[in-house]
């Protein structure tokens, strides 16, 4: 089979088309024929050797796929060959097959494609869970997402409504994606590359600050937004996607009751009464239409590299997704 390979941690030129054999699945594993697989900047980090946990090399990004199931491990009872599903692992996704547990496979929807369902199992359950498990938003409070024109964004905007939130602020690079998150939803926005922003942002609450704040930037992003925040809010952070690392003082906290507290989707894939549930909530709100998911482009496996230079470049808007077929 063809997957997208690196044997060193650099930037996008390191990754490299190779010739691997096809995965043998046992016990619980299926094999899936990858039809789809989301681009993250989670792969980015990895690529870079600046992942949350370390990554082993030689490695093959890529944690959500869709796809068909074309062979099974002998414990395996909940699923088949031909089964159309979407999963998230650990990595191996830019390949044209890739091993997955199959008790954290989830059967697609007839209605759903295959690149509109890896747009929801790790940005749609990051939105869910950043929002509601980690972040608690409760009815009726205010509500930041940072880069809301991207993947986590433009879902995160959405969830934040479905889940009650009386104000949705979001920020983006651009015009053209601040249109985008209003189209989502978003009550007012804001552009994060202008001087002030956080001044704007505390404009727009009164002065009071957000109850809850999505942060997945790191450096001056996380000083700014912290800046931003309410009395008992909430600062979830799920990413560093500028490599810079933040320090602040955690007594800072103290006088109004304030909140910094970080999100690690693997954590909630190790949950399977948290992660099920959930994604199966995503699909219905897809399916219901309250949930509508974005695709920024599609591209063919190889030009993987290129995808990462874009994303990083602040390029795109919307999901990335690549397809071997």
């Amino acid at each position: 089979m063809k997957a997208i390979q690196l044997t060193q941690y650099g930037g996008p030129e390191v990754l490299k088309v190779v010739e691997l054999n096809r995965p043998t699945p046992s016990g619980y594993d299926v094999l899936i024929e990858v039809h789809a697989v989301g681009v993250n900047y989670a792969d980015t980090a990895r690529r870079e050797g600046q992942y949350v946990v370390k990554t082993p090399l030689p490695f093959i990004p890529g944690a959500e796929i869709a796809g068909v199931v074309v062979e099974v491990g002998d414990n395996v009872t909940n699923l088949q060959v031909g089964d159309r599903v979407v999963t998230l692992i650990e990595s191996g996704g830019y390949a044209e097959f890739a091993l997955a547990d199959a008790r954290g496979v989830i059967p697609l929807p007839d209605a759903l494609s295959y690149e509109l369902a890896v747009a929801l199992p790790l940005q749609g359950l990051s939105a869910y869970h950043v929002l509601k498990t980690m972040g608690r938003l409760e009815k009726g409070e205010t509500v930041l997402v940072h880069a809301a024109a991207g993947g986590v964004g433009t879902i995160a905007v959405q969830l934040a409504k479905i889940f009650g939130a009386g104000t949705v602020i979001a920020t983006a690079s651009t015009e053209e994606k601040l249109t985008l998150a209003r189209e989502m939803g978003a009550d007012i926005v804001v552009n994060y590359t202008k001087d002030g922003w956080e001044n704007n942002v505390l404009q727009a609450t009164g002065g009071k600050g957000v109850d809850v704040a999505l942060e997945m930037a790191g450096g001056d992003v996380f000083y700014k937004t912290l800046k931003c925040l309410a009395t008992f809010g909430r600062l979830v952070i799920y990413g560093v996607a500028s490599g810079e690392q933040s320090r602040f003082y955690p007594s800072s906290l103290m006088a109004r009751n304030q909140s910094v507290i970080g999100f690690f989707l693997p954590q909630i894939m190790r949950k399977r009464e948290l992660l099920q549930p959930s994604l199966q909530e995503l699909f219905t709100y897809v399916s219901d239409g309250r949930l509508k998911l974005t695709i920024g482009e599609v591209f063919a496996m190889e030009e993987a590299a290129h995808v990462h230079e874009l994303m990083q470049s602040r390029q795109t808007k919307g999901k990335l997704v690549l397809t071997p077929k």
